[in-house]
């Protein structure tokens, strides 16, 4: 994959260490029947491919066994802080009078994580320099939250501070994006010679489009065909991406691109991702 001009965004304490954890998303995380999932399963229950040592026992055939779901679900490293760090080790196994609590903690600090990792994300990128100041004061206090002990985290207004924080995001966005790159020889203008905008995309024909600097924040892009497209410099926070054919695309410079959703999308070899991404091993 080509080069990202900026340093790598990764951060082990925001990415998920399975090793590490309780198998909180096998049991926390309720999920219905569907083409995610091969069956119901309530919040608090266990997968019943949960091994008693807290690992997938199909963990290597998820998506052969109909839970292609489990595949593109990303705790941010929320797992392994709560079990070793929030929890000191203590398995809601052994402790059954803590797992309740430990379940609903998951969420609450999976989204602190998230916006942590957001925020590192935006302070390694030069074009946001000035704002890096700002992000660094309210990653520290992100984080100081993310340290509290459970009943002080089931009490945070979550939202509110989500809101705070997603206000610097969408101003470095637009600076990140302002920076728009030299087109990429053969991929130019979609056919309509204009880029499209909004939020719905389910479906879309976009294949060979021109969306350099393109804002899909919150875009619903289930099976849309962006094979061949130029998104270099785009912005992906919260986008659905289920199935999404990113064949060819270039989504270099993507801003809030996370592995999760490339884990959701159908890509090839030739798909040109940030260094920090991998191509997910289904791709072909």
């Amino acid at each position: 994959m080509s080069n990202q001009p900026y340093a790598s965004t990764a951060s082990p304490h925001l990415s998920a260490d399975c090793e590490q954890c309780f198998g909180l998303c096998c049991v926390a995380l309720p999920y219905g029947k569907s083409s995610d999932f091969a069956f119901d399963k309530a919040s608090g229950t266990p997968c019943s491919n949960l091994r008693n040592d807290n690992r997938c026992g199909i963990h290597t055939q998820l998506r052969q066994k109909g839970f292609k779901g489990c595949t593109v679900y990303d705790c941010f490293g929320a797992g392994q802080k709560l079990s070793q760090v929030t929890y000191a080790g203590k398995d809601w196994r052994d402790h059954p009078e803590s797992a309740t609590e430990m379940f609903d903690c998951l969420p609450a600090l999976r989204q602190l994580h998230e916006l942590l990792s957001y925020m590192k994300e935006m302070m390694m990128r030069p074009e946001t320099s000035t704002l890096h100041s700002a992000f660094g004061e309210l990653y520290q206090e992100i984080e100081h939250l993310s340290n509290l002990e459970p009943a002080a985290l089931l009490r945070l207004n979550i939202a509110e501070h989500r809101s705070t924080v997603n206000q610097f995001l969408v101003q470095a966005s637009e600076m990140v994006r302002a920076n728009v790159p030299p087109a990429t020889p053969g991929q130019g203008k979609s056919k309509k010679g204009k880029k499209r905008t909004g939020s719905d995309f389910f479906g879309a024909n976009l294949k060979g489009a021109d969306l350099r600097s393109a804002s899909f924040r919150g875009a619903l892009m289930i099976a849309a065909d962006l094979q061949n497209a130029d998104v270099r410099n785009s912005d992906w926070i919260g986008a659905d991406l289920r199935d999404t054919n990113l064949g060819g695309a270039d989504l270099r410079g993507g801003i809030f691109l996370t592995q999760s959703q490339l884990n959701a999308a159908k890509g090839d070899l030739h798909t040109k991702l940030p260094d920090h991404l991998t191509a997910p091993t289904h791709w072909t």
